[in-house]
């Protein structure tokens, strides 16, 4: 069985798949702490740990918490045991490949926490770190490499602004043995200038890792060996159809491998807005779509094949269903565009695409979904 959650604010909730029809059907929602960050399942499935916060908040009465909760046999969830509260926003968590940890990155200021898992699955004790960790900038995702011998930090940097120079970015290679990480490399071509890493994802079948840049609007692939990235990657394709006029705001998003190994798939998101006459802030141009590419199954490069429309925008997260059947997306919020002499209201939404046996995406439908002056930060599937 495979479950939807989508989180709007602090409200996680879960859809049901009908994949004979491709639909979504809403079912229940649990509330946490905070506003959801992230969501990672436990290895067995049957539970599954999220992170909470605020961002740019800290003080009293503000909470960032990490949650473990129980999936039931319809994908119903229900909170386990106590909220861990965290030092700062979380940004992302990810859990080990033994299911013993639960890892946690925090962007702004840059850092990391393991805590243990429990027997019972709820999230347990911190584990001590040394000082000293390489954490690079702007971290944005943590995972453990596939032998569980390594982890990588990817951190996203900053572009120059504001009379303030570019941060670089890297992928940090960190040990990890026994919940605690150790520095080992850090990959950063052209020292991290020009390199704007979000989000990575290992190939089901080959010793490869594929890197979304957000900050380039691009896809690289980068060799592993022994849990290690190799220096430079194999190979660097735009994520863009119109690479050559982007516009503000445009940025690259998760990427995600086809369960098959045999496609590829990044989100490009846009939101840059402007005024109009009457003072209203409307869509100012850019390009929301799902990039999708094949996958060379002897060199393991990428050829870009598809742009498909997600009819909405600034699309954060994305998901494909494990036996690769189906992809939805989730735009994070509402936005007004220019149509004809008038305007359009479009509010976030869950777009479901049917996945062909070539690996491009055809829509089936579109769920609106109300955000309320927040925002649909976070969706995947289970």
């Amino acid at each position: 069985m495979t479950a939807l959650y989508s989180a709007v604010g602090e409200q996680l909730t879960h859809y049901a798949i009908d994949f004979d029809n491709f639909e979504l059907v809403r079912r229940g929602t649990v509330t946490l702490p905070a506003p959801v960050q992230y969501l990672w399942p436990h290895p067995s499935r049957r539970h599954v740990y999220v992170v909470s916060g605020h961002r740019g908040r800290n003080g009293p009465g503000v909470r960032h918490c990490l949650n473990a909760l129980v999936v039931d046999q319809a994908g119903d969830l229900r909170l386990h045991g106590e909220a861990r509260d965290l030092p700062m926003r979380p940004l992302h968590v990810s859990v080990d490949r033994s299911g013993r940890y639960v890892l946690s990155a925090y962007n702004e200021p840059a850092g990391v926490t393991v805590h243990r898992i429990g027997a019972d699955c709820s999230v347990g004790a911190p584990v001590d770190q040394a000082a000293g960790l390489d954490l690079g900038i702007f971290p944005h995702q943590i995972l453990t490499t596939p032998g569980n011998r390594t982890a990588i930090l990817v951190t996203r940097g900053n572009d120059a602004a504001g009379g303030k120079p570019e941060d670089p970015g890297a992928l940090k290679v960190l040990s990890f043995a026994d919940g605690v990480l150790g520095n080992v490399a850090s990959i950063a071509p052209n020292r991290g200038y020009g390199f704007g890493p979000r989000h990575l994802d290992f190939h089901p079948q080959r010793a490869l890792v594929y890197v979304s840049l957000e900050r380039q609007n691009a896809l690289e692939v980068y060799a592993l060996e022994d849990g290690r990235l190799g220096a430079a990657p194999l190979f660097h394709k735009t994520a863009l159809a119109d690479p050559g006029n982007v516009r503000p705001r445009q940025l690259g998003g998760t990427v995600h491998v086809h369960p098959n190994g045999r496609y590829v798939y990044v989100a490009n998101r846009a939101d840059w807005t402007q005024p109009d006459s009457e003072g209203r802030q409307l869509f100012a141009g850019g390009e929301n779509s799902l990039a999708v590419y094949s996958i060379d199954e002897r060199t393991g490069e990428p050829t870009l094949i598809q742009h498909a429309d997600p009819m909405s925008f600034h699309v954060r997260t994305f998901a494909i269903d494990p036996q690769g059947r189906m992809l939805v997306a989730a735009s994070i919020i509402p936005m007004d565009v220019r149509d004809g002499g008038g305007v359009r209201h479009v509010p976030a939404a869950l777009t479901v695409f049917r996945i062909g046996v070539d690996g491009m995406l055809t829509f089936v439908r579109k769920y609106d979904v109300a955000t309320d002056g927040k925002t649909q930060f976070w969706m995947g599937m289970v």
